[in-house]
């Protein structure tokens, strides 16, 4: 298995709704290092850390996100593997 990063940019009603935090969550149950964090533009910024796999599953999971968010996009750019402690809500 291959380890990797990735830097993930969530657009649409994921401000405000509990975002983050479940997605740190997901982050978390995924064995993944990152953080999550609100832009300025109304979007949410995720970096992640680790096993393919489970980036996939992560980036599956923000397709929906949680109940009260409506994702439009997700622009997502693979990273150099950078090691992370936790995964924040930033």
């Amino acid at each position: 298995m291959s380890q990797l990063c990735i830097k993930a940019n969530v657009t649409g009603r994921v401000q405000g709704v509990g975002f983050r935090f479940h997605t740190a969550h997901e982050g978390l149950k995924y064995s993944l290092k990152g953080y999550a964090k609100n832009l300025p533009d109304g979007s949410v910024e995720i970096m992640a850390c680790g096993e393919e796999s489970d980036i996939d599953s992560l980036l599956l999971w923000l397709a929906s996100g949680v109940k009260l968010a409506d994702v439009q996009s997700i622009n997502t750019e693979r990273l150099e593997w950078r090691h992370m402690d936790g995964f924040a809500i930033k």
